[in-house]
């Protein structure tokens, strides 16, 4: 009988090395506050009879860190080029969500603007700076999950055809042993 145990395991590695690299793609571009993000990226990996699935799951909001946004009057010209869907402005999100969103991070990062005379602003008008110049530029896409992701899947196809040859000779040994 085919264990598919190699095919299994050269995928459960792919599977470690993204998560791994997104996690620390995270961490270095700064978008690690919370470790909500960070520790919501996961994977599972599903052997069936007639074939393999590999599942990346992750907080909602990942995709629009990892593909960007475009802005409501002007946009990145990356996230064109990796064809994000998202845009601000569109009417579909929830009013205000953007502004409570960007609330928590300026508290956590204890993170604020000061005026013309000096003095710092508070929480909530510094919140309101930073989510209207996002929703007018947009967001940059930080690729934290595509980079990863592209760079292992290079690797990928070799070690698959590899471990899915191992997996077969397996059979055959089994097989004429019988």
């Amino acid at each position: 009988m085919l264990t598919k145990g190699h095919t299994r395991e050269a995928l459960e590695r792919f599977k470690g090395i993204v998560i791994n690299q997104s996690r620390a793609m995270l961490t270095k571009k700064g978008k690690n506050v919370s470790k909500k993000l960070f520790n919501s990226i996961d994977g599972k990996v599903t052997a069936n009879p007639n074939s393999f699935s590999l599942d990346f799951f992750m907080e909602d909001y990942a995709y629009y860190q990892d593909l960007g946004v475009k802005g409501a009057k002007s946009t990145y010209p990356l996230t064109l080029r990796y064809g994000t869907l998202a845009k601000f402005g569109s009417g579909k999100g929830k009013k205000g969500g953007l502004r409570d969103g960007i609330l928590k991070w300026v508290q956590a990062k204890r993170f604020q603007f000061t005026d013309k005379r000096g003095r710092f602003m508070s929480y909530k008008s510094t919140a309101f700076l930073i989510s209207r110049s996002i929703f007018n530029k947009g967001l940059k896409p930080s690729l934290f999950f595509t980079q990863p992701f592209q760079n292992a899947f290079k690797t990928l196809p070799d070690e698959l055809i590899e471990a899915y040859g191992l997996d077969v000779e397996e059979l055959l040994e089994f097989t004429l042993k019988r």
